[in-house]
């Protein structure tokens, strides 16, 4: 990844809080991962070592979060949680209406991180349904196309702060 390619993600400073403490204590368990593979080591033949493997695995994947976390954190940006202004914006629930549905749609518009594990649906801004809304106020409609080549209406309904 260059930094052309850097996308600055915007976080709350609960959300940049909580990733920075998960990161932290990965870093901690570091030495206990590495443990693990040596005590599995110890144990003998590798080729059939299956706690060896594992060791090695969740290793593998403790990394790739710890990269993951540290680029994340390091092109973040700490904002303030959006206030009720009925705009959409990154940290909004927002409650759509799509064009020929009279179904509605209630969706966070964030990051993952940013979300969090919660049962909320999350939306990307960078999204084309997150672009086509950022910036619409409550009752406007907007365009996106779909990845069929066909547009969509979408309608803002609600614009609501997030209080996960």
């Amino acid at each position: 990844m260059t930094v052309s390619d850097t996308k600055v993600t915007w976080l709350t400073q609960e959300a940049y809080d909580r990733l920075k403490s998960e990161l932290d204590e990965l870093i901690e368990n570091r030495p206990v991962i590495a443990a693990k593979i040596n005590d599995s080591r110890e144990e003998g033949d590798l080729k059939e070592n299956g706690g060896y493997h594992a060791a090695r695995e969740e290793q593998g994947q403790q990394e790739a979060r710890i990269r993951h976390l540290q680029e994340l954190l390091r092109t973040a940006k700490v904002g303030e949680a959006p206030t009720n202004s009925g705009v959409a914006e990154p940290g909004m629930v927002l409650t759509v209406r799509y064009d020929g549905d009279d179904d509605e749609e209630t969706f966070l518009l964030a990051t993952r991180e940013e979300g969090g594990q919660g049962p909320m649906e999350v939306y990307s801004p960078d999204s084309p349904l997150g672009k086509a809304l950022l910036g619409a106020r409550e009752g406007e409609s907007r365009e996106y196309s779909l990845p069929n080549g066909k547009t969509q209406k979408v309608t803002l309904v609600k614009a609501v702060p997030y209080s996960g």
